[in-house]
């Protein structure tokens, strides 16, 4: 890939691999370092194990990595991770998780997660989140968002996925701020007080019925 990388409008960056394992880890590390890559990225997590692994591992992993070099973390984009990771030295990530959920229904909002099916939100009037500035939050009330996903119709699934990718956005543009402002711990403190994740068994059940929902279609 490097012999063959000739275009300077982009990056080249290294993924390091290894699972769990944190000596599989370090090898991996070692010989794409080695290499001089742009940026180096951290694969192969977020695939089904527990947080604790997780974190354990992007720790391990982003202590080896040049401090001069961006490191992008593959396949995290729930806001708890977002934060913890970038606690743990990581600078970008990418994922389906905000555009799946809200296809599925499930917005993020200001204390965590609302599932737009639940009966209670038929005759809300008010927007998905009062201090959200996106196109949905500013043009459409809850009530009707609900009533677009009941229709099956194709809007709400745009609109939700709107939403999420803002919230994203907004969320990682005050992650940078804090950092410039060095108060970043004191920032994801507060945002993990208000902030409630999802249950890991819920998380897991949730995954397997995208991933069924996705076999049944390719049927």
């Amino acid at each position: 890939s490097l012999n063959a990388f000739s275009n300077t409008d982009q990056s080249l960056f290294g993924i390091i691999q290894g699972g769990l394992f944190s000596d599989v880890r370090k090898r991996s590390v070692d010989n794409l370092t080695s290499m001089g890559f742009s940026g180096y990225a951290i694969g192969g997590l977020s695939v089904g194990e527990s947080k604790s692994e997780m974190y354990k591992i992007v720790r391990h992993t982003a202590g080896l990595l040049p401090h001069d070099s961006p490191r992008y973390l593959m396949g995290v984009g729930d806001p708890v991770d977002l934060l913890e990771c970038v606690a743990l030295g990581i600078d970008m990530f990418d994922c389906v998780l905000p555009t799946r959920i809200a296809r599925n229904g499930t917005l993020f909002v200001d204390h965590g997660r609302m599932n737009i099916d639940n009966s209670m939100f038929k005759s809300m009037d008010s927007s998905v989140d009062d201090g959200c500035d996106c196109y949905t939050c500013k043009n459409f009330s809850v009530a009707y968002l609900r009533h677009l996903f009941k229709s099956r119709e194709l809007l709400a699934y745009r609109l939700a996925t709107i939403h999420n990718l803002r919230f994203i956005l907004r969320l990682m543009s005050e992650i940078r701020q804090a950092i410039n402002q060095d108060t970043f711990e004191s920032y994801k403190n507060m945002f993990l007080e208000r902030f409630t994740p999802t249950d890991q068994d819920v998380r897991f059940d949730q995954k397997k019925k995208w991933t069924l929902s996705r076999k049944t279609r390719n049927i």
